[in-house]
Protein backbone atom coordinates (compact mmCIF):
# COMPACT_ATOMS: atom_id res chain seq x y z
CA UNK A 1 0.00 0.00 0.00
CA UNK A 2 1.57 3.32 -0.84
CA UNK A 3 2.10 5.81 2.12
CA UNK A 4 0.44 8.78 2.13
CA UNK A 5 3.05 11.91 1.99
CA UNK A 6 3.39 14.18 5.32
CA UNK A 7 1.93 17.15 4.32
CA UNK A 8 3.88 19.00 6.51
CA UNK A 9 7.37 17.84 4.79
CA UNK A 10 7.26 20.87 2.20
CA UNK A 11 6.09 23.54 5.08
CA UNK A 12 9.08 25.90 6.65
CA UNK A 13 9.70 25.03 10.89
CA UNK A 14 7.34 28.69 11.18
CA UNK A 15 4.78 27.33 8.95
CA UNK A 16 5.18 24.03 11.06
CA UNK A 17 4.73 25.87 14.71
CA UNK A 18 1.84 28.29 13.24
CA UNK A 19 -0.17 25.55 12.15
CA UNK A 20 1.01 22.99 15.23
CA UNK A 21 -0.75 26.00 17.29
CA UNK A 22 -4.02 26.18 15.42
CA UNK A 23 -4.13 22.27 15.76
CA UNK A 24 -3.73 22.58 19.61
CA UNK A 25 -6.55 25.17 19.81
CA UNK A 26 -9.09 22.87 17.92
CA UNK A 27 -8.07 20.18 19.75
CA UNK A 28 -6.80 18.30 17.38
CA UNK A 29 -3.03 16.76 16.44
CA UNK A 30 -1.73 18.20 13.66
CA UNK A 31 -2.54 15.77 10.98
CA UNK A 32 -5.77 15.73 11.52
CA UNK A 33 -5.86 19.44 11.24
CA UNK A 34 -4.18 19.30 7.59
CA UNK A 35 -6.17 16.89 6.71
CA UNK A 36 -8.93 18.53 7.87
CA UNK A 37 -7.50 22.09 5.57
CA UNK A 38 -7.03 19.92 2.42
CA UNK A 39 -10.83 18.77 3.10
CA UNK A 40 -11.98 22.33 2.92
CA UNK A 41 -9.87 23.21 -0.26
CA UNK A 42 -11.25 19.92 -1.97
CA UNK A 43 -14.61 20.99 -1.21
CA UNK A 44 -13.72 24.07 -2.13
CA UNK A 45 -12.61 23.64 -5.54
CA UNK A 46 -15.68 21.46 -5.97
CA UNK A 47 -17.98 24.20 -4.76
CA UNK A 48 -15.91 26.47 -7.56
CA UNK A 49 -16.33 23.88 -10.30
CA UNK A 50 -19.94 23.64 -9.88
CA UNK A 51 -20.84 27.53 -9.65
CA UNK A 52 -19.24 27.55 -12.78
CA UNK A 53 -20.83 25.24 -14.64
CA UNK A 54 -24.05 26.52 -17.03
CA UNK A 55 -27.70 26.13 -15.41
CA UNK A 56 -28.93 22.89 -16.18
CA UNK A 57 -31.66 23.36 -19.49
CA UNK A 58 -35.03 23.71 -18.54
CA UNK A 59 -37.40 20.68 -18.32
CA UNK A 60 -39.98 20.63 -21.06
CA UNK A 61 -43.74 20.89 -19.83
CA UNK A 62 -45.73 18.20 -18.76
CA UNK A 63 -48.46 16.77 -20.92
CA UNK A 64 -51.25 18.65 -19.11
CA UNK A 65 -49.50 22.34 -18.89
CA UNK A 66 -48.94 21.56 -22.43
CA UNK A 67 -52.38 21.09 -22.93
CA UNK A 68 -54.01 23.50 -21.21
CA UNK A 69 -51.78 26.22 -22.81
CA UNK A 70 -52.56 25.17 -26.17
CA UNK A 71 -56.61 25.48 -24.78
CA UNK A 72 -55.75 28.81 -24.10
CA UNK A 73 -53.98 29.88 -27.25
CA UNK A 74 -50.95 29.87 -25.54
CA UNK A 75 -47.61 29.17 -27.81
Amino acid sequence: MAKAKDPTADMTEAQRTYESKRAAKAGMTLEKWMAQKERGRAHAARAAAAAAAPPPQPKKPGLLRRALARARGER
